[in-house]
């Protein structure tokens, strides 16, 4: 019989420089990035900004677990969530009239049949008992 290794810690990611793991040093980098070009090309005013708001997400998105989660996760199941709730609610359109029109036609529809009662003797009980006591060995001449 062949034996094969199972793969363990499939969650954990794999770090290349330290703690840093690959994802997270691809996102430190566009970032870094980002914020050059604005130190480059911007002057200091658009150069602080840029350092703060893409800085700031840069570094949120890089490092911040959310339930577990990365961050990025956690944003997609958000808008997920907003364009797809699972709750369902029922808007109510029709008046009290209707409904009660619609129900009275209904019960008119659905006559049952009238199933007859069979009559309980004392002896038919007194089978079935025994038949219930002694975990359905005993076998009554009339026992249902």
């Amino acid at each position: 019989m062949n034996q094969f290794v199972v793969p363990q810690f499939i969650d954990v990611e794999d770090k290349i420089f330290g703690p840093i793991t690959t994802r997270q040093f691809l996102i430190i980098l566009a970032g870094g990035l980002i914020v050059f070009l604005g130190y480059r090309f911007g002057d200091l005013g658009f150069f602080i900004a840029d350092l703060a708001i893409v800085g700031g997400l840069t570094l949120v998105f890089a490092f911040v677990k959310v339930n577990g989660q990365t961050f990025h996760y956690f944003l997609l199941n958000i808008f997920q969530t907003i364009r797809k709730p699972s709750l369902r609610l029922w808007n109510k359109t029709h008046s009290a009239a209707e409904l009660n029109y619609w129900r009275k036609a209904n019960m008119e529809k659905e006559m049952e049949e009238v199933i007859p009662v069979k009559e309980a003797r004392h002896e038919h009980i007194r089978d079935l008992s025994l038949v219930v006591n002694t975990g359905g060995y005993y076998r009554g001449d009339d026992v249902i």
